[in-house]
């Protein structure tokens, strides 16, 4: 442990086991998410489904997602994550099992419905938890560090998947993961902890020279006003829904579009998910790092550019799986940094005692970015038979999120990394 911290060597800080503890709900949490991608394609051949009803089976997740997501920001600023995330848990792990048992449209949109109410709580109150226990100079490092559980989450369901596949079927995919999900309410419920003032101890990493926190969380007024009327808000949530757009438009369709487009087996498509999840995982351990020193605004602006480029590298890669897998792979490492990045960002430009509440009214607008690319996305390849158009409009959205977090301001008072 670094020389500069309050915290003795000897002992193990329990941030570290909250870090932990949140690495292992995000690898459970985006093996069902992300891994819905990679079993698309079976669902689709096995229920007669269209590729717009899977896309709308993914939406209805987000659309919980999106109602949710600000009401368990808020939730784990009063109450706090060690109650609000084994709640929402048991909603993600029930509603994971039944969609083992769908058999048609309805029958997985609806519990998927209910898998994206659950999930809610694994990103927002997560990320704000962490933020909460690392000091803010260490928080990029911190999320960077947490966000390696939905890269592995993802790589997992590209190997994992296809093999429960062909013993079974897709439908144990769901078994496997929503008990799993079930099992980890034990665990949060044991081992987090919702502030470090509630043991007696800083945030890991803070220097000798910060001031101390305050024994108890003081109660705050509404902070919604402070929020919405704060322009930097709405121009971090306009690049945060283009990005969303932008990623989900090329991650939810890239197995079916190997699978069907290209004609690849589904094993060979599959990996794709796998080559993704590694890039993500590579992504996440040094992209938010280096945002702590180069900074949390140009690193995200410069990161939305480069995932244009390996969109752009993808289509250019047609039937050629090297260059196809390398071009996921890299778009998997700006991927897995974009999520932990405009967490931070809503750390570094709002008060810490609101990060949870500013993190959750972010969220949906990715959201509906990702509802949009499944509507646009599915509709096109069904009409046009081919996935081309939408990935280019991705390329546009992710230069227009680039712009549009480039000319977002600080606060006045703000102390921004």
């Amino acid at each position: 442990m670094s020389g500069d911290t309050v915290e003795k060597k000897a002992s193990l800080h329990w941030a570290w086991i909250i870090l932990a503890v949140c690495f292992v709900n995000l690898f459970i949490n985006y093996a069902i998410r992300l891994g819905y991608g990679t079993i698309l394609p079976e669902m689709i051949r096995t229920m007669g489904i269209t590729r717009k009803d899977g896309g709308q089976i993914f939406n209805a997740y987000f659309y919980a997602y999106i109602v949710f997501s600000p009401f368990v920001g808020y939730l784990t600023d009063r109450l706090g994550a060690r109650i609000v995330i084994p709640a929402f848990g048991l909603v993600l792990g029930i509603g994971t099992l039944f969609m083992g048992s769908a058999q048609s449209f309805w029958g997985a949109a609806i519990p998927f419905l209910f898998v994206g109410i659950g999930a809610a709580a694994m990103w927002t109150p997560v990320v704000t938890l962490v933020q909460r226990w690392f000091a803010p100079h260490r928080r990029g490092m911190a999320l960077g560090m947490l966000s390696a559980g939905f890269g592995l989450g993802f790589a997992a369901t590209g190997k994992l998947y296809p093999v429960i596949v062909s013993h079974w079927s897709w439908r144990y995919c769901w078994y496997i993961f929503g008990t799993a999900a079930l099992g980890m309410i034990v665990i949060n419920i044991m081992l987090l902890r919702s502030r470090p003032e509630d043991t007696g101890r800083l945030p890991w990493g803070t220097k000798m020279d910060e001031p101390a926190a305050p024994a108890a969380p003081v109660k705050q007024q509404s902070c919604y006003g402070e929020i919405l009327s704060a322009k930097r808000f709405w121009m971090i949530a306009a690049s945060y829904y283009c990005i969303g757009a932008a990623l989900y438009m090329v991650t939810t369709f890239m197995v079916d579009y190997a699978r069907y487009e290209l004609g690849y087996a589904y094993e060979r498509a599959s990996f794709l998910a796998t080559m993704h999840g590694v890039g993500q995982v590579a992504g996440v351990l040094t992209i938010p790092l280096i945002s702590d020193y180069l900074g949390r605004k140009k690193t995200i602006s410069i990161s939305n550019l480069c995932i244009a480029a390996t969109i752009a590298w993808i289509v250019l890669a047609k039937g050629n799986l090297g260059l196809l897998y390398t071009g996921i792979f890299l778009f998997g490492i700006f991927y897995g940094s974009t999520f932990p990045l405009y967490g931070a960002s809503g750390g570094d430009y709002f008060r810490k005692e609101i990060i949870g509440t500013v993190i959750g009214a972010l969220t949906p607008f990715y959201a509906f970015g990702a509802i949009t690319a499944h509507w646009f996305g599915g509709y096109v390849r069904d009409v046009t038979g081919s996935f081309i158009t939408p990935f280019m409009v991705a390329v546009v959205l992710s230069v227009i999120a680039s712009g549009l977090m480039m000319l977002v301001k600080k606060a006045p008072d703000a102390q921004i990394t």
